[in-house]
């Protein structure tokens, strides 16, 4: 290697830095905050190790339950790792996370003042197909470490510290946010660190593309389904929208962030309250804690919105730690469009 791209390699902005400068913004930051998202990375190394070698460890495989997606081991092993770097961390108090269907409350001895709530694995029925798949995270202070409860828990997205995802593909790039933009960094696997590649990611005003799974179409409301037909076949001399649906919230959603447009998943007569696990028997919406509100936060430091059909996404309060939601999130004009045809469909009615 040549000295100017030696040079260069010295230059770079790892995440470890990054946070470090986030929170040189907050001088009476002790750096507990810091440690917890460095466990965080850690997980993601890890996972994104794990994955990669998922063929040949014979990770592939069910492992008993299902979640309605397949579970896979992989799962369970990235499950695993994520809550063993957050209760070693010493920086959290309760854990929440899809594959545990209670909450993880830490030992006193290694209690800290923040929530973690995650999916470990999202999309893991993607996985003997190569598609991208991903950790979701969101971070929330709790107020007394010492009595910690489930409603303490049950917090709206608004006071949401931070958020960020983790995909695993054709690279594994790792976006976040601590409520100051959006940043996405991309694993350098000859430096084992996360680099920053995308600073300060700016999602279009209005996009080119729709993300949904059009299966559903017989079972959605009319609201959504007016909106799809426009972006198929717009009334106003528009060229139509180009449809996008991977299945993988994390590649859909990272996708939609980096190119603009719209991702939906909306409730339909099966599942009124949107994807979300233990929410009904067909649980097809969208997880509240460690789905909607992470990624709704990071569209919106991106400048976009987050809309459930009824109200902003971050303004929900959930009342059990697996509720759902349906979720429409993307671009600011092209949620501006669903918001507005919610709106007259609740004056006609």
């Amino acid at each position: 290697m040549d000295h100017a791209a030696e040079a260069q390699r010295t230059d770079l902005m790892t995440i470890t830095r990054h946070v470090l400068n986030e929170q040189g913004r907050h001088p009476e930051s002790r750096g507990d905050f810091t440690i917890l998202l460095s466990h965080i990375v850690l997980g993601c190394k890890f996972v994104a190790s794990a994955v990669n070698k998922a063929g040949l460890a014979k990770l592939i495989g069910l492992a008993g339950d299902t979640n309605g997606e397949e579970q896979k081991k992989l799962d369970v092993l990235s499950n695993e790792v994520f809550v063993k770097a957050l209760v070693s961390s010493g920086r959290t108090c309760v854990l929440v996370s899809e594959e545990n269907e209670e909450a993880i409350f830490v030992d006193a001895p290694l209690r800290g003042k923040y929530c973690v709530c995650f999916d470990p694995l999202d999309g893991s029925s993607n996985i003997d197909c190569g598609v991208s798949i991903g950790t979701i995270f969101g971070i929330y202070m709790i107020k007394d470490k010492d009595n910690v409860t489930l409603d303490d828990v049950l917090q709206p997205g608004t006071d949401m510290l931070a958020a960020g995802y983790c995909m695993y593909g054709s690279s594994c790039t790792l976006v976040l946010s601590t409520g100051n933009g959006v940043n996405g960094f991309t694993l350098d696997p000859s430096l084992g660190e996360f680099i920053l590649t995308h600073p300060n990611i700016k999602i279009p005003n209005r996009g080119k593309i729709y993300s949904v799974n059009e299966g559903n179409a017989k079972n959605w409301d009319a609201p959504t389904a007016k909106f799809v037909e426009k972006c198929k076949f717009p009334q106003d001399g528009s060229p139509s929208k180009s449809l996008r649906y991977i299945g993988s919230m994390v590649a859909d959603v990272h996708r939609t962030l980096l190119y603009g447009g719209i991702f939906l998943y909306p409730a339909d007569q099966k599942s009124p309250n949107g994807k979300l696990r233990y929410a009904d028997a067909n649980s097809e919406l969208q997880s509240v804690l460690y789905e909607v509100f992470p990624m709704s936060f990071l569209m919106e430091q991106a400048g976009g919105q987050a809309f459930t059909g009824k109200q902003r996404a971050l303004e929900l309060v959930p009342r059990k730690i697996h509720d759902r939601s349906p979720i429409f999130l993307g671009s600011y004009d092209d949620v501006e469009d669903i918001k507005a045809l919610y709106a007259s469909e609740s004056i006609i009615g």
